[in-house]
């Protein structure tokens, strides 16, 4: 199987070494290096439908990077679109859901399915609208985070409430649900106007058994901040 390891401790690279006949797919413009033992093809990774839906799903490229080691053992280095940390996780145990824009590779045992979210979490939430992905199958995922990355463990009767911005990925077996507000007590109106004086947007409230990751920095908060000191 292809080793991932992440080099570098400022945006840091992905490594991968593969021996021959082995491959791995990566998003759109992820590689920035390879050994000339392996091939590059832009690929619809599962066809056209599920190119589509995971356009939809996370604003992944229409075309997928696939590299296969054809002429030998090789290395390469892959890098994510935005600034920040890259981190490994293992998929068969346990399958995580992807937020948009967090994905960066994968070996070829693992694929990406699309799958849809409640109406509630679809209307609110930041991770596809009605569509969410979904890994499958067994390997490694590389995910990437605007930031730094954190690693948080929920456990059953201690909920945890993230900021919908700041979620990179989650285990499936979690429950999650998004809301405008961390209260209950106020109703739909209640809620949305204390969404909008704290400052917090939605947030996504995770229940059961299973890991988060999570970036320090909001994609979209630093994009308007830059907007605003450009005008």
């Amino acid at each position: 199987m292809p080793v991932f390891s992440v080099t570098g401790d400022v945006d840091p690279f992905l490594h991968v070494s593969l021996a021959k006949g082995e491959k791995i797919y990566c998003e759109s413009d992820a590689m920035v290096m390879m050994e000339a033992s392996l091939d590059l093809k832009g690929k619809m990774t599962g066809g056209i439908g599920s190119a589509i839906m995971r356009r939809f799903a996370n604003g992944e490229s229409f075309f997928q990077q696939h590299i296969e080691a054809v002429r030998g053992d090789g290395d390469c280095l892959l890098s994510p679109t935005l600034p920040g940390a890259v981190q490994v996780v293992d998929v068969g145990a346990r399958q995580y859901m992807l937020s948009d824009g967090a994905f960066v590779a994968a070996s070829s045992g693992v694929e990406l399915k699309v799958r849809t979210q409640s109406l509630g979490n679809a209307l609110f939430a930041q991770s596809g609208g009605f569509f969410i992905t979904e890994t499958a199958g067994s390997g490694q995922v590389a995910v990437s985070g605007f930031g730094s990355m954190s690693e948080l463990e929920v456990t059953p009767g201690k909920d945890v409430v993230i900021d919908n911005s700041h979620v990179v990925c989650w285990d499936s077996r979690l429950h999650y649900e998004i809301s405008i507000t961390t209260g209950n007590s106020g109703g739909f109106l209640g809620n949305l106007v204390n969404s909008q004086t704290s400052g917090e947007g939605m947030v996504l409230k995770f229940s059961g058994q299973g890991k988060v990751l999570v970036c320090s920095r909001n994609r979209a908060a630093f994009l308007s901040w830059t907007q605003r000191k450009q005008s």
